[in-house]
């Protein structure tokens, strides 16, 4: 029986004690940053479409509501329009008699 040399490529690496993370090795460590990088290569299509749609779903959410309060206090600009109009009017009418 040969004796086993730490480092020598001829000898299995030693498996893991109980509830200890297995070691990495420089090309097990390269293959998983190859894979996060092809992952992440293949999802930022994805990625943009969804982040353009919910940007574009806040826009229209954010316009509504702006529109909503124009629409609003233009509503309340318009009454004491009406309000002027009608005290213009009583006044006039005042003058004139």
């Amino acid at each position: 029986m040969s004796e086993s040399v730490p480092g020598d490529p001829a000898t299995p690496p030693e498996p893991p004690a109980p509830g200890e993370a297995p070691a990495a090795t420089p090309s097990g460590a390269s293959a998983v940053a190859d894979l996060r990088q092809r992952l992440r290569q293949l999802a930022q299509p994805l990625v943009d479409t969804i982040d353009a749609r919910l940007a574009a779903q806040v826009d229209a959410r954010v316009d509504e509501r702006v529109e909503a309060r124009l629409r609003d206090r233009l509503a309340v600009i318009e009454r004491a329009i009406a309000d002027l109009d009608r005290a213009v009017a009583a006044l006039e009418a005042r003058r004139g008699e």
